[in-house]
């Protein structure tokens, strides 16, 4: 008799507090530490209450790049080519496309190709 092992869905072991994916809490650290430095700022100001919204409110918008998909709907031309692709993912293309100065590079077969013969 041989035995046969039941594949199981790893997804969610690999969460960190149940919430944070590794990528997630990255994300979330690196928003919240920049709204740190708005926090010691706006304290040194006066202004603690508003510097420690600004942290969470920085911390909320990293995790949600590092944790969410973005939505697949024909709604929009932007979610239309992007669906169901990471946040993070769609703003490093776009950093990587205004680096390269707006530029496309599309190969096209040789028959679409006019030459100038």
């Amino acid at each position: 008799m041989r035995n046969y092992e039941i594949p199981r869905n790893y997804r969610g072991e690999g969460r960190i507090l149940y919430i944070f994916s590794k990528k997630g809490l990255i994300y979330t650290c690196v928003g919240a530490g920049i709204g740190l430095i708005f926090f010691f700022t706006l304290k040194s100001l006066g202004y603690t209450m508003v510097g420690l919204i600004i942290t969470v409110i920085l911390g909320a918008i990293g995790f949600a790049i590092g944790s969410l998909k973005m939505p697949e709907t024909t709604a929009f031309e932007i979610t239309r080519k992007t669906g169901g692709e990471n946040i993070d993912d769609i703003i490093l293309r776009w950093i990587k496309f205004k680096k390269n100065k707006n530029k496309i590079y599309v190969y096209k077969a040789e028959e679409e190709t006019k030459d100038g013969q």
